[in-house]
This record gives C-alpha cells, structure tokens and sequence, in this order.
C-alpha cells in the first residue's frame, strides 16, 4: 500500500515511525516536505522517499494520504492534488480545517477524515479524535484508525464541531499539564527542594496519577476523594484549590481554545 504524507514535520514522523513499527515497509512512503534538513532526516530515520515539493507522479496511486501541514498552509499545500489522490483516503491532522475545504480543494474527493491528535504521539502515548465524513465506507474508517492507533488511542466524535472541543481538551492539553507541571515545580523550589529534586517529584507524580487513572475503571474523582484524609495535608491544600475559581478558569480556558479552533477553520478555510 502506498501512503503519502503532505508535510514531514514532528508529528508525521510519529506517525511513519509508528507505522514502521507495526510492520509497515518503509518503501510504501513518500514524504512532501520544503524543508531540505527535514527531509534527510526522514530519509535517514525511515529509509522513506522524501520529495521537495508535490510531484503529481509520485503521489499517483496512493492508498492512503496523511496532511499534514499547518492549516495557514493547507490550501497551498494541496490544491491541485485531487487528480493524483483520487484513489486515496485523505486524513487531515490540521487544527481547525473543516472536511468540506479539503474536499473543495481537491476538487470534491470525499473519502476524508479529520484527525486531532497530541504531541505525545510522539512517544507512542497520544489521544487522537476522529471524524469521518457522512457515507465514508467502514474499510476507510477502519484505516484511518489503524493509523491513528499507531501513536496511541483513538476516539471517534459524531459531528465534525466536536473536532474544536477534541483540540481543546487533548490537542492543546498537554500544554495546560506542562503548566501545572511548571507551578508544581515553582511551588516545590519555594519550599526548599532544589531543581532536580523538584522536577523528579513533580514528573513522577502526574506520570503515575495518570498511569493509575488509566489503570482503574472508577471515577477520578473518587481516585482524589482515597488520597484525601479529612483534615490531611492533601484536604488542607484541595481546600485552597476549591477556594478560588480554578474549576471555572478550566471551563473558560477550554471554551477559548474551542471557539480558536472554529475561527482557524473560517480563517483558513476561504
């Protein structure tokens, strides 16, 4: 099977390098990618064809298409290209850009699917959302999983809008973990450990508490209530969490990075 990735950055090289790892020939890849450095490096990496620009002959024929660029370069990236992937299935990790511009762009091809997923596919450990456009045949459905589970799980959203809360809570998520991650560091230097001591406490702690709520089929809230003793030190620092508006402040941070995506989708989709 031939698959194709419009774009060679961070992420498709998760995904390749996931590919790879499942079994899939690195000769069944051909990478579009302008940045020369990036470019070797792949090829280094992966052993894949690695091309400068989009070369409608090499892209003839693919089974599978990965876009993957940034939605301010998506229209550029692609228009043009609906000839050479008629016989793709076409996924779009871009933020924001809705399934009917990547259609319209390749000249009306529908077998599309829209995928958010996070930066810890870059380890394996990523959350991905998906969305397929109405009729798309289940063999389409069941490859754009099947990719998408090679950096980690997959969860499939009914209406393409829920894509905009998907990239709010996972696609954007580990940014708001990595400044809990910062306070908590800050926090534990204030109280006299050093450095090291601080960032081996704090990285340990989410990595396990994560790994414990992945583990277990309960609530996590209930998971919060059996480490908190009435009147322990875990309930005295909860008391100031609960004291101040910080449940809100989430739900007001996620509607903003909600309503963002749906403005990328307006912006770059004209």
């Amino acid at each position: 099977m031939k698959i194709a990735f419009i774009g060679g950055g961070n992420m498709a090289a998760a995904l390749i390098g996931g590919l790879v790892a499942r079994g899939v020939a690195s000769s069944s890849f051909v990478v579009v990618e302008p940045a020369a450095l990036q470019r070797e490096t792949l090829r280094e990496r992966f052993g894949v064809v690695a091309i400068e620009s989009a070369d409608l002959d090499a892209l003839q024929g693919s089974a599978l298409c990965v876009l993957a660029v940034k939605p301010q370069q998506m229209r550029a990236a692609i228009e043009g290209l609906g000839a050479a992937l008629s016989q793709a299935l076409v996924v779009s990790i871009a933020a924001g850009i809705r399934s009917g511009d990547v259609s319209r762009w390749l000249d009306g091809h529908r077998r599309i699917v829209r995928a958010m997923p996070n930066t810890p596919a870059l380890i394996g450990r990523g959350v991905t959302g998906l969305f397929a456009v109405s009729g798309l045949a289940e063999v389409d459905r069941d490859l754009a999983a099947r990719t998408l589970t090679a950096v980690g799980e997959v969860v499939w959203v009914d209406a393409e809008s829920a894509l905009d809360a998907v990239t709010a809570v996972s696609g954007s998520g580990p940014a708001y973990v990595f400044l809990m991650m910062e306070a908590m560091q800050q926090a534990a230097c204030t109280l006299g450990l050093d450095e090291r001591q601080a960032r081996v406490l704090v990285l340990n702690t989410f990595a396990g508490a994560a790994e414990l709520a992945l583990r277990s089929d309960e609530p996590i809230a209930l998971l919060r209530e059996r480490v908190t003793s009435k009147g322990g030190t875990t309930a005295a620092a909860l008391d100031v969490f609960e004291a101040s508006p910080l449940r809100a402040i989430f739900v007001d941070a996620l509607c903003a990075a909600q309503r963002r995506g749906a403005q990328l989708g307006e912006e770059f989709g004209k």
